[in-house]
């Protein structure tokens, strides 16, 4: 019995601990265009705006939403990115680390 009690209570924990981590993620700033990694990375907040002569390896449909990189959840407008820690990127935006997510 103190087996399933144990469960539940490490159960309720861990979803407290998810909902806090949802909770944080969405209090973090937007990157900004003007942030020393955003400008190296050629970061943009929307995709349709990237640089192709400087970034010839970007192609149509890549953004952020649907790189390997990106932590938002689907279908929300933004989210974090471990490559601008404590920082939101946008969904739609776009950078020369885009990783074509699997």
């Amino acid at each position: 019995m103190s087996n399933r009690r144990e469960f539940i209570v490490q159960l309720s924990l861990g979803s407290s601990a998810l909902i806090g981590a949802s909770a944080i993620a969405a209090d973090l700033p937007m990157v900004a265009a003007t942030d020393a990694q955003a400008k190296a990375l050629g970061y943009v907040a929307d995709a349709t705006k990237a640089d192709k002569a400087k970034f010839p390896k970007f192609a149509a449909g890549q953004t952020c939403g649907n790189c390997a990189l990106y932590q938002g959840k689907a279908g929300a407008a933004s989210g974090p990115c471990p490559l601008f820690a404590g920082k939101q990127v946008a969904a739609k935006g776009w950078c020369s680390a885009y990783v074509k997510k699997a």
